[in-house]
This record gives structure tokens, C-alpha cells and sequence, in this order.
């Protein structure tokens, strides 16, 4: 989405619908970034949000991780997610493929209680399989941490995405 505006002079609609889906479905983290206003520069207002998602509760960021799509199968997507999922191919997987991503999807949501999250940009459906296997086999605590530091990477993704488009 193009910024018309200085980072500063955007209203709170404006700043939240922009930015409302760099962390999944959670518009809140962009409302509390808006009230942190004025931002020096784009780098201040990334900062600024990825301390906001970095200051959450461990029973915020459990919500925060539920929000996520399962891959491959979700078919409701929030537009990044359907882009970010579509260039990764998962949109065009084999049946087998598909299969696959369903079983590890079941398993690991039974085992950690949030859904399988990566960041897809610059990985094709076999490295994520190849993840997916991996991490499954991860403790708890361990994939927990992996989670979270997913999530910032797709933050940084969509943030850096919006940003460079200015």
C-alpha cells in the first residue's frame, strides 16, 4: 500500500489500515505503534512496533501465533499471507504434497497448540516441508522461541515491503 503521506501526518485509520496486518490479524499492535508517535523515520516506527509484539504476554503471543494460517490448507487468507503463500507455491502443491502438509499441520498444532509458522518469502514448498519435519521434532520451549522469532521475521518482511514501496 503506497503512503501518500509523512509517516507523522497519517491519521489513525489511515496508519492502522497500512499497518494493521504486519503482525496476523492483531490491528491492536498498530493502534499502540500509532500512539508512539512521532516516529523519527521508518526504521524508528519498525522499532517501535516489533518492541510492542517483543513486550507481549506469553498468553498474547500464544493468541498472536493462533492467528496464523495453517499453511498450505487455510483457504480464509489475509491478503500478505495469500501473496506470501502463493509465491511459495503453496497454492499449487501435489496431492501427496497436500496430504503431507495436512498430517504435519494435525500433528504439530496437537503437540504445541498454535499452528506451524514460517517465513515463507524465499523458500519454495520443499524447504518448508524440509522445516516442517524438523520442527516438529523441536521441545516445546524451543519451538516456542522459534515461533515468535518467525512471526518478527514476517513483521520485517510486510514492514519492509510497505516501507520500500515509498
Amino acid at each position: 500500500m503506497k503512503i501518500k503521506k509523512d509517516l507523522n501526518s497519517i491519521n489513525e485509520n489511515e496508519f492502522t489500515a497500512i499497518f494493521g496486518s504486519i503482525f496476523e490479524k492483531s490491528e491492536w499492535i498498530a493502534a499502540e505503534t500509532f500512539k508512539q508517535k512521532p516516529f523519527e523515520n521508518s526504521q524508528d516506527l519498525i522499532n517501535k512496533m516489533i518492541k510492542i509484539y517483543e513486550s507481549c504476554s506469553t498468553e498474547q503471543i500464544i493468541i498472536i501465533l493462533n492467528l496464523h494460517p495453517k499453511l498450505a490448507i487455510e483457504k480464509k487468507l489475509t491478503s500478505f499471507s495469500s501473496k506470501e503463500q502463493s509465491r511459495a507455491k503453496l497454492d499449487r502443491c501435489s496431492k501427496e504434497e497436500l496430504e503431507e502438509f495436512n498430517q504435519l499441520n494435525f500433528d504439530y498444532e496437537k503437540k504445541f497448540q498454535f499452528p506451524f509458522i514460517i517465513a515463507v518469502k524465499g523458500k519454495n514448498k520443499n524447504e518448508i516441508l524440509e522445516n516442517f519435519r524438523s520442527r516438529i521434532n523441536n521441545d516445546y520451549e524451543k519451538e516456542f522461541q522459534e515461533a515468535k522469532r518467525q512471526v518478527i521475521k514476517i513483521a520485517l518482511f510486510r514492514l519492509n515491503e510497505i516501507l520500500s514501496e515509498n
